[in-house]
């Protein structure tokens, strides 16, 4: 099977949901031009990631605006038990393609965020959803962790899709739990531009015989609005390059990288090229040594089936 991705390397309207869910909108629309059938969006692009903030916390102190910048923030993620849900369900519907967006997302029953990566279908709408289950350094002050529920997988019908979010893709074990259930399509939505992430997206391919697409921003210090500009006055100006990836089972990189602008990378893949790369290394067959190791994961749910009339039921 041959199927056609577009990753959206662009910039959020920074903390305004609405006007960056238009703008995803409208770069999804754009990608179904070009035949997408997978559409990825980057990293909390929804409402876009607080790279240099502190949100007013040190060791023993929070301060009053660090608590209302995390209100404002609060006010302008995704919820996904209102009406945010069925506005993505209508675009996947409308555009015939998959949607992943990565978004900050709440939930109505706490005060908490998470950062996550949203699976929505063309003919289901939403299959589920991964939330980060370490968010990194300073992340984890406004950034919730999720457990093992999160660690989900999606039998969709253009392959087998599963992935990770930014370092938690450096977690040996959260790779693991993916591969073990045949992810065939890798999504690696990230908000590093080192040109050292480019071989950790070839790497995850080559360990796990799949297709991997890293997605990232590109953002500049100078697109942040006017009143958050003394937040990141020491941060340089290019602070977020990009480097949307897409890399073959056998680590070739099939597109990108692409840095220092916005746009689309669109490419055709073979899901063939999975079973071809098997031959000499298969992580969960020949390589896998089940008299040596046992590998579980707490509360890993069973792959998402998105296949037949009956709607995904998700929470």
């Amino acid at each position: 099977m041959n199927v056609t991705v577009s990753l959206v390397q662009e910039s959020p309207v920074f903390f305004d949901k609405e006007q960056t869910l238009v703008k995803v909108e409208s770069l999804a629309r754009e990608c179904a031009k070009q035949g997408a059938q997978l559409i990825v969006f980057p990293e909390s692009f929804v409402p876009g990631y607080p790279r240099g903030f502190s949100f007013g916390a040190t060791v023993g102190k929070r301060t009053d605006e660090g608590r209302q910048l995390y209100e404002l923030y609060y006010e302008n993620s995704i919820n996904l038990e209102t009406d945010d849900r069925q506005r993505l369900e209508k675009l996947a519907k409308d555009t015939g393609a998959y949607l992943i967006v990565g978004a900050t997302e709440k939930v109505n029953h706490n005060g908490s965020l998470y950062c996550s990566m949203i699976y929505v279908s063309p003919t289901k709408g939403l299959l589920g959803v991964h939330r980060k289950i370490k968010p990194t350094g300073t992340e984890r002050i406004f950034w919730a962790e999720a457990g093992g529920e999160s660690l989900i997988t999606v039998d969709a019908t253009i392959g087998k899709l599963g992935g990770l979010i930014c370092w938690e893709n450096y977690m040996p074990l959260a790779r693991m739990s993916m591969y073990q259930q045949g992810v065939q399509i890798y999504i690696a939505p990230t908000a590093d531009s080192r040109d050292v992430w480019i071989p950790t997206m070839q790497h995850i391919a080559l360990e796990g015989r799949c297709f991997v697409l890293g997605c990232n921003q590109y953002f500049t210090k100078s697109m942040y609005p006017t009143e958050f500009q003394q937040l990141v006055e020491s941060e340089d100006e290019d602070f977020c390059k990009g480097g949307s990836v897409v890399v073959s089972p056998l680590g070739k990189i099939l597109a990108g990288p692409l840095y220092d602008t916005t746009g689309i990378l669109t490419t055709e893949i073979d899901l063939g090229e999975i079973t071809r790369s098997k031959l000499d290394f298969d992580v969960n067959g020949h390589y896998n040594r089940a008299d040596i190791f046992e590998f579980t994961v707490n509360n890993q749910p069973d792959i998402i089936e998105d296949s037949g009339d009956e709607k995904v039921n998700f929470p």
